[in-house]
């Protein structure tokens, strides 16, 4: 097998490799879904995959090809309603970490899914929520993968879909308090240029670059003065197998990959 990898191949791999040591993850649409199938084949093979359509424990043959797919159910935990998913076990406390993807975030890890441009005359209109906010204020953790440009990592986010840590780490740890959320906010950003992790005022810090990656294209691709770790270190490419994974069993047409 070629060992070449591409952008997209190492961010969803050092996305995967986040997961070791967590226990129960609700997974979002898109990139977060490859992410989190491949950490369950490697890293993290005992992880409880929850769908929000109503989906407990799921262990897919396949990779899903949405929510819905039929395939989450096979030899899963449990099958419930939408309803029960969300009041029952993420409101009850039992999700770990939410994955999700964004459109666009800012240096707090709040999160745009919902539209480009003012909402009344948008440029875009995106998805929307669907489930996001409430894993977003929910899940003890939040983890994101996405593609990193000026685009999508911007000074103000044209919609707030999912809360982050709001205007800083104080001002969220108050809200989220007051509001009686469960969940501590984002912990994890990776993109397909590095690793970020949020410091003590809640911003993000880039604490590892793919390799080849400059803190120059950090910079140029970042919609705010970029904050960087002064060890920021480099992260191990993928393995073979990993890269056999991805290509072989969950994504042989190349969609997430391309």
């Amino acid at each position: 097998m070629n060992n070449t990898y591409s952008k997209s191949e190492m961010m969803i791999v050092a996305a995967a490799r986040e997961l070791a040591g967590q226990h129960v993850c609700f997974v979002g649409v898109g990139l977060p879904n490859i992410a989190v199938n491949l950490a369950k084949r490697t890293i993290a093979p005992d992880l409880e995959l929850v769908y929000e359509a109503g989906v407990f424990g799921a262990r897919p043959a396949r990779l899903p090809l949405s929510i819905g797919d039929p395939t989450i159910v096979t030899g899963a935990t449990a099958v419930t309603s939408m309803w029960d998913l969300f009041s029952l076990y993420l409101q009850g406390g039992l999700i770990d970490v939410g994955f999700l993807g964004a459109a666009q975030i800012d240096r707090f890890g709040n999160i745009n899914t919902t539209v480009i441009g003012p909402y009344d005359r948008p440029t875009t209109r995106l998805p929307g929520s669907g489930g996001a906010c409430e894993i977003a204020i929910n899940a003890r953790q939040v983890f994101v993968i996405m593609r990193q440009s000026r685009r999508s990592f911007v000074d103000r986010i044209d919609f707030r879909t999912s809360p982050g840590n709001l205007g800083g780490a104080e001002n969220a740890a108050r809200i989220r308090r007051e509001q009686g959320w469960l969940g501590s906010g984002p912990s994890v950003v990776v993109t397909d240029l590095g690793i970020y992790h949020f410091d003590e005022s809640g911003e993000m810090r880039l604490d590892a670059m793919h390799p080849g990656v400059t803190v120059e294209q950090v910079r140029e691709a970042t919609g705010w003065e970029a904050a960087i770790a002064p060890d920021v270190r480099t992260t191990p490419a993928p393995s073979a197998e990993e890269l056999r994974l991805i290509r072989v069993e969950l994504d042989p047409e190349g969609a997430y990959t391309r």
